[in-house]
């Protein structure tokens, strides 16, 4: 976990994964970088938020595989769910329900899986496809701590790849392509300059 930048309440804090993600961020906001996965993700931003003080919203910028065949640019994500968590299962063992898909209110249609496993196997994402459009390590995480401490957010995912076979070579490869497109979003998106 690594915050550049200091957090103000009149400003909005950008989340990223990792530093290949946020490259080519030119911004006076601050910035989390969280680590990969959803126990990274959500202890950054708990942490963050608990510490205070609270920015105005949380948006996530960051990669994410297609699921879908022809899916490709910049998207705001609506739903997230979560494609590691058997909540059905849970449900008989416990009576409770755990893991339900989060609405997000500045999202459209999209909707965003989140699992701690790059989908790099045709199967898994053929079995993803029929829940989601993209796939990612941390959006649901993040989505959970946010609305935990009442903070809005906004996830924004960049399609790095088809999350099949050669994922990851595939990710590799785009990431600073993909930084630069979330890069020019949040220039046209989200308050630069305080």
């Amino acid at each position: 976990m690594e915050l550049i930048g200091e957090i103000a309440a009149d400003r909005p804090l950008l989340v990223l994964a990792v530093k290949e993600e946020a490259q080519f961020l030119d911004t006076d906001l601050p910035i989390l970088l969280t680590g990969m996965g959803k126990v990274n993700a959500a202890i950054a931003l708990a942490s963050t938020l608990a510490a205070g003080p609270r920015p105005t919203g949380v948006v996530n910028l960051g990669t994410a595989g297609a699921l879908r065949t022809g899916w490709t640019g910049t998207h705001v994500v609506g739903t997230v769910l979560q494609h590691d968590l058997d909540g059905e299962l849970l449900a008989t063992l416990t009576g409770e329900t755990y893991g339900e898909p989060l609405t997000l209110p500045d999202g459209g249609d999209v909707v965003l899986a989140t699992g701690d496993a790059f989908i790099s196997e045709e199967a898994a994402r053929v079995r993803l496809a029929a829940r989601a459009a993209l796939v990612d390590m941390e959006g649901y995480a993040l989505a959970t701590a946010a609305a935990t401490a009442g903070v809005p957010l906004r996830i924004v995912k960049h399609v790095s790849d088809e999350a099949g076979d050669g994922a990851a070579r595939t990710w590799r490869e785009s990431v600073a392509e993909c930084a630069r497109a979330l890069a020019e979003w949040a220039e046209q998106n989200t308050p630069y300059r305080s």
